[in-house]
């Protein structure tokens, strides 16, 4: 004859399964969360990091701005490498990292006359929405997968990219 269980026995046996099932769920969401915010990132910043890291066969000089408005500056490139064509205007995004007035190395993305900025402080400007990618992940790392080391590196990597950017910019 097969003795009785306890009845606390008996229902703590689903218990355990279910709480094993919802720690399963929640690290493979999380993991899931984690995985797109990176591929986010890196995404965001190879549309410009490609133009900046491959530059073998792309036109490279210098654009003096001379306006800036509409979310776009403008102004004459002056080539360096050899091929490359002198124009008169080329456009280049508005932001943090162009000052009117000021001469930036560039590099002419192909079939236009748009520029982005090389050398590296636009090697670490085009990286920087993975910068952000990475403490937004971090923060899902240390608070989903509660791992907290893993999150601190994640966390380091994307400061220390962003205030890198920041100071070279």
């Amino acid at each position: 004859m097969i003795p009785a269980m306890p009845a606390s026995a008996a229902a703590a046996r689903p218990r355990r399964a279910s709480a094993a099932l919802l720690r399963f769920g929640r690290i493979a969401a999380m993991g899931t969360v984690t995985a797109l915010l990176l591929i986010a990132g890196v995404w965001a910043s190879w549309g410009t990091a490609q133009h900046v890291l491959l530059t073998k066969g792309r036109e490279q000089g210098t654009v003096e701005v001379t306006r800036c408005g509409g979310g776009s500056c403008s102004g004459p490139y002056t080539p360096v490498s050899a091929g490359s064509q002198a124009r008169e205007r080329v456009v280049i995004e508005d932001s943090v990292a162009v000052a009117e007035g000021r001469t930036y190395a560039v590099v002419v993305k192909p079939g236009g006359d748009e520029v982005v900025r090389s050398g590296p402080a636009g090697v670490l400007y085009a990286w920087v929405p993975l910068g952000g990618a990475l403490l937004l992940a971090s923060v899902v790392v240390a608070g989903g997968l509660r791992r907290t080391r893993v999150a601190w590196v994640m966390a380091g990597a994307g400061a220390a990219l962003l205030t890198a950017a920041f100071f070279a910019v």
